[in-house]
């Protein structure tokens, strides 16, 4: 069913981002992908990689997710060389671990406008194309961050930016839905990416599994196969949810 179909990555060329495990892992089950990030340079080269490794076909375009004219005009470019678009993972985002009482506003905009505007931007014009095909699956990144109040690396602006996320999925599922849209986010807990301030220390790492119910930190790869699952035809009767990936973080 995914071979004449692409699902569009945002943020898929950070070398240990859950954009990349997501895009290898789509591609991996049959997907076509469509890049989207502000990174050329890696965007390309897992474009490349993707193609190489799997039979499918993966085409990378470069935007800011903030900039809304850069977006339309990559994912203009992603349809004309790519077969439908027909599921979007929102993972583009920034980190901010600034004090709320040392926060500028420059930094308040930079953070909601890559984490919050960008999902939207991309999502209204990826959701264009769904319509006509009245079929459309879309998951984006939200954390735990927005239910916990932070308590994260990342402090206000980012605790805000993917609460706004939340609502927006919400939203989005009873506006699309009549046009075969489902429309999801997933809310990662501790992962070990770079957004967490780097590769974990042996420290950093005891401390957060004594936050959890499991005994591991979350991996890419976890994150990755719950988007992928939302994504797929067996999540047909899912939407407007927030899927917690989080290690039993939220309830602990």
């Amino acid at each position: 069913m995914t071979a004449d179909r692409t699902a569009v990555v945002t943020g898929a060329a950070s070398p240990r981002g859950i954009g990349r495990a997501t895009a290898l892992l789509l591609a991996e089950q049959g997907w076509n992908i469509g890049i989207l990030d502000i990174d050329s340079v890696g965007g390309k080269a897992l474009a490349a990689e993707i193609t190489a490794t799997h039979n499918v076909t993966a085409y990378a375009v470069t935007a800011d997710v903030s900039n809304e004219a850069q977006v339309r005009t990559a994912i203009d470019e992603l349809e004309a060389a790519l077969p439908p678009l027909a599921a979007l993972a929102n993972i583009a985002g920034v980190s901010s671990p600034v004090p709320y009482l040392e926060l500028t506003s420059d930094e308040w905009h930079r953070v909601i406008n890559t984490n919050l505007n960008g999902v939207h931007y991309v999502t209204r014009r990826v959701a264009e194309s769904m319509v006509r095909h009245n079929y459309g699956r879309i998951v984006s990144i939200s954390s735990t961050s927005a239910q916990r109040g932070g308590g994260t690396y990342s402090k206000t602006p980012y605790s805000v930016a993917k609460a706004g996320v939340i609502g927006l999925t919400r939203a989005l599922a009873r506006e699309l839905g009549p046009h075969g849209i489902t429309v999801n986010a997933v809310a990662p807990g501790p992962i070990d990416t770079d957004i967490m301030g780097g590769p974990l220390t042996p420290e950093t790492r005891a401390d957060l599994v004594d936050s959890l119910l499991v005994n591991r930190v979350g991996e890419t790869h976890d994150v990755a196969s719950a988007i992928a699952y939302l994504l797929s035809d067996q999540s047909t009767y899912i939407t407007g949810q927030t899927l917690n990936v989080d290690g039993g973080l939220y309830m602990h």
